[in-house]
């Protein structure tokens, strides 16, 4: 019994860590630092001495989003000559390219009626480009106004080399389980980000919105799940830090529905674990030192071992209760367990209802997540035997 109690309890301690202790030790982490350190602070050059850069968009079949996302782009608060709008739209056939030649010649459109996915198709597409600096975004996240004078911005210190820019998810009257989930997931993750970058380095860039120095980019194993996420830490490992700017920022819809929402997930987390394989030289702490600390807290626990050991805790509790380890403290943390299952069930139930309450969400989207983990294990495994290219089925975004 002794060997299942210390299990339990290394269970919950783990399972706290990663969702909460971490912020809480990240935090006290970076007002430590900052009070004994000021950050050196960055200027813009005038206009004429800013530098080129390319803003580079992977699309496959986005002709509903096209329009507007140029239209975006056009009005970003950057030189026009200075910034090279590249659509990449490999495997595309419907009517994307036809509409980027005919509406908008501002565009520079490298397609391949071939289809071998996102980061084939990034990776083709970087041969083209010749400025020093290429931020990436997708086809339906719009960019705030002023998101490449902050991007370059950051730029400006010579260690920075990826900039990571903050995902919003777009505020509807009223929210589904995925799209409310989702923006609160988001916010926490943004304020993480924001804390790791000052500390740091930011672990990882989302791919809505980030920027490179275009001589750090790498060529990517073509089944890449997370391009955007395996490109920026392996900048990282060669010595180099993400910046986070929550200034410049991209916004994008919620999935349509959780059984979209639970496409990405799946996806992103047999990402996660791919990338932990690829980036195993970051697990070496005496190496990397703090970024291998933030990587394993941050990233690697929440796409491993915790979701494994969350789903534990629950048989554990009523072995432990049925053994009888001390009734009060088993039998408590069992009904909050209950409990808590109960109110994800409950979530489940308003997922199918369209409410302004998004707080409800928040149990069922946790254990949506997490479950979505123990599938991205089977869905990784069967890609491997499978060997299958960077192609997916994207997820359909709810309605503006």
């Amino acid at each position: 019994m002794t060997a299942l109690i210390i299990l339990f309890w290394v269970s919950i301690f783990i399972v706290f860590y990663t969702y909460i202790g971490y912020g809480i030790v990240l935090y006290l982490l970076v007002k430590i630092k900052e009070a004994f350190r000021k950050a050196t602070v960055y200027k813009l050059p005038d206009d004429d001495n800013l530098p080129d850069v390319t803003l580079f968009i992977t699309a496959f079949n986005e002709e509903d989003v096209v329009d507007e996302k140029m239209q975006n782009c056009i009005e970003l608060d950057y030189p026009a000559d200075k910034l090279h709008i590249v659509w990449t739209t490999d495997g595309s056939n419907d009517g994307t390219n036809d509409r980027l030649k005919n509406n908008w010649p501002q565009a520079t459109v490298y397609f391949s009626p071939e289809r071998r996915g996102k980061t084939a198709a990034m990776t083709r597409g970087m041969s083209f480009v010749e400025t020093p600096l290429v931020a990436f975004t997708d086809a339906n996240t719009m960019l705030n106004k002023e998101a490449i004078r902050e991007i370059v911005l950051a730029f400006m210190n010579p260690k920075v080399g990826c900039v990571a820019g903050e995902k919003r998810i777009a505020v509807q009257s009223k929210d589904g389980a995925a799209a409310g989930g989702e923006g609160i997931y988001w916010k926490y993750e943004s304020t993480l980000k924001s804390l790791d970058s000052r500390l740091y380095s930011a672990v990882g860039a989302a791919g809505e919105l980030f920027a490179v120095r275009k001589e750090l980019f790498e060529e990517m194993e073509t089944d890449t799940l997370l391009d955007d996420f395996i490109l920026s830490m392996r900048m990282t490992m060669n010595g180099y830090i993400i910046a986070y700017c929550k200034n410049a920022y991209a916004v994008e819809s919620g999935s349509a529905d959780m059984v979209e929402e639970e496409k990405r997930k799946v996806r992103i987390a047999a990402g996660g674990l791919q990338s932990i394989w690829r980036l195993r030289p970051l697990l070496n702490i005496f190496r990397y030192g703090t970024l291998s600390f933030q990587y394993v807290s941050h990233r690697v626990l929440r796409w491993s071992i915790t979701p494994i050991l969350l789903f534990l805790l629950l048989p554990l509790n009523i072995v432990l209760l049925c053994m009888g380890a001390a009734p009060f403290v088993y039998g408590t943390l069992l009904v909050l367990q209950v409990l808590f299952y109960i109110m994800g069930l409950w979530g489940y139930y308003l997922s199918t209802k369209q409410i302004k309450n998004k707080l409800l969400f928040i149990p069922y989207y946790f254990l949506f997540m997490n479950i979505n983990v123990i599938k991205g294990f089977r869905y990784l495994y069967k890609r491997r035997n499978n060997k299958s290219s960077g192609a997916w089925e994207k997820a359909k975004r709810a309605a503006k």
